[in-house]
Parts: C-alpha cells; sequence; structure tokens
C-alpha cells in the first residue's frame, strides 16, 4: 500500500533543552501526525540557509493531536544548529518516513511486549509505548520497558515509559543504577527468569546502538521470541535514492529509510 509523505514547514512550538545534551522539539504537524506510525522518523532542513547540505533524520518521539515530538542529542553541527531554533520559527520537514513497528498484531498473539532502548534508542519506544497503552490488556500482558545507560545520570525517558504503563527496569554499565551491566544483558536474565509456554510467548521491540541490537537478535533467535528492531544508520537522502544507508538481509541489501528502519530480527545479516 503506498504510504502519503508530506513536505511541510511546521511552526516549532518548543524546543527545549531537557537536560545536557538532550532537547525536546514540538512541531505542529497535523498531516505527519495523523499518519505517523511508531517506528517512523521525520528528515529536518535543520537551518534556513543553504547549510548544512544534508537534511538530518529524527524519529518521532511522541504525537499529541497535531503536534509531533522529537527527542535528539545534540552530537554534530546539524543538531546544535536544530537546538537553537525558537518557538514561532518554521522547520522544513519530510515524513513521516520509512517503516514502522508492527505492534498491532504481536500484541494479540503474544502476551508480554517487552521494549528494549540502549541510549537515544528511547526515542521512538516512546511513541510505540503509547500506543500499546490504547491497546486493552490484562495484567500479565503490561509492556516492560528495558533503558540501558552508562550511568545513572543518563538514563532517558523513564518517567515517560511509566505514564505509558509500561514496567520499567534500568541497565547501567556501571551499576550506579539498577541492574548493572547491558540492557541486553538485563534482557537475557528476564527472559531466562520468565520462560513461557508457546501461548505466552513474548514480542521484543528494540531500538539503539548496533552491537546492542546483534546481542537481542541473538537472545530472540535462542529464546525463539520475535523481535523488530529500529537500526541507526547514516541518512543522506532519507527517501532511498542514495543507497548510502543500506544494510544486509537475508533477502539481500536494503535501505534502513524506505525498507526500514524496522527489520525484523530474524531478517538482518550481522557482520562478524
Amino acid at each position: 500500500m503506498h504510504k502519503r509523505i508530506y513536505q511541510i514547514k511546521a511552526k516549532i512550538l518548543a524546543n527545549a533543552k531537557v537536560r545536557d545534551n538532550y532537547f525536546h522539539c514540538l512541531l505542529q504537524a497535523p498531516q505527519v501526525a495523523g499518519s505517523a506510525l511508531p517506528g517512523q522518523f521525520v528528515n529536518i532542513k535543520v537551518s534556513s540557509g543553504p547549510e548544512p547540505l544534508l537534511r538530518r533524520p529524527l524519529s518521532i518521539h511522541r504525537i499529541r493531536g497535531a503536534e509531533i515530538g522529537l527527542f535528539f542529542e545534540v552530537v554534530g553541527e546539524g543538531t546544535r544548529l536544530l537546538s537553537q531554533r525558537k518557538p514561532g520559527e518554521r522547520l522544513d520537514i519530510i515524513g513521516p518516513l520509512g517503516n514502522g513497528f508492527n505492534y498491532e498484531l504481536p500484541v494479540t498473539n503474544y502476551q508480554l511486549p517487552i521494549l528494549v532502548a540502549g541510549g537515544m534508542g528511547v526515542a521512538p519506544l516512546v511513541f510505540l509505548a503509547e500506543k500499546l497503552a490504547q491497546i486493552p490488556m490484562s495484567k500479565s500482558q503490561i509492556p516492560i520497558a528495558l533503558i540501558g545507560a552508562k550511568t545513572k545520570s543518563q538514563i532517558l525517558c523513564e518517567k515517560e515509559f511509566q505514564k505509558c504503563g509500561c514496567s520499567v527496569k534500568i541497565a547501567t554499565d556501571d551499576g550506579s543504577a539498577g541492574f548493572k551491566g547491558y540492557v541486553s544483558d538485563l534482557l537475557k536474565k528476564i527472559l531466562q527468569e520468565n520462560k513461557r509456554t508457546r501461548e505466552q510467548e513474548n514480542g521484543i521491540y528494540a531500538c539503539g546502538p548496533k552491537p546492542m541490537l546483534k546481542e537481542v537478535a541473538g537472545l530472540a533467535k535462542k529464546y525463539r521470541i520475535p523481535a523488530q528492531l529500529s537500526l541507526e544508520e547514516h541518512m543522506a537522502c532519507g527517501i532511498g535514492a542514495c543507497l548510502g544507508c543500506a544494510v544486509k538481509t537475508i533477502d539481500g541489501y536494503q535501505r534502513v529509510c524506505q525498507e526500514g528502519p524496522v527489520f525484523a530480527a530474524d531478517r538482518i545479516v550481522w557482520q562478524k
């Protein structure tokens, strides 16, 4: 089915620092908000001038009516310029782009959705958690959100997941909060402790650094659990023309900006 994509001048309603180098930007974008799915993204022209040339892809973090929220970290010139844009200004955005999470069917067939976020991987998973909160579930189906960070001060979006009704568990590399170790290690611990029948299988949704996603894919294969992964790759055009974000799958190379960013874990061919 053809996906409708819009290019609009979205009005900035708010653009504020959450903490450190993390910002939340709220845009008035009714066309995008009305058709976006969790896991999709927008491609943003961050400045009003010719530089930088390339747009910046950002996951859709939340939706409130006609408004879309973007959560980003300042890591380079593009995101630095975006962080300086003011309410009332307009951003040239294209979206919604890419392939989102298939969350409705797994919730029907699998008892326990598990959301696994590493670092900025929280961005699209909050949107997914909001959608899951709208689906009637029993107490045994309450989604688990696993948030991984290097240290306590870098834990992101814990309250947002809690507001969506998720049971939140934290993993920090240094053990300063929650489980000591990687978030994939925490996932392994949970899967070992919660062995279920085939009728009560889990469904995993993950976003984060590639090494983390590779570990999650390995666990999903070991425990025979369906998993969907949102991949993070450098994008140039964002519309599938440049082939710069292609990843190897069992069906050949596919574009993260078009066939992804969400892929079934068992389709990805991981580099050794």
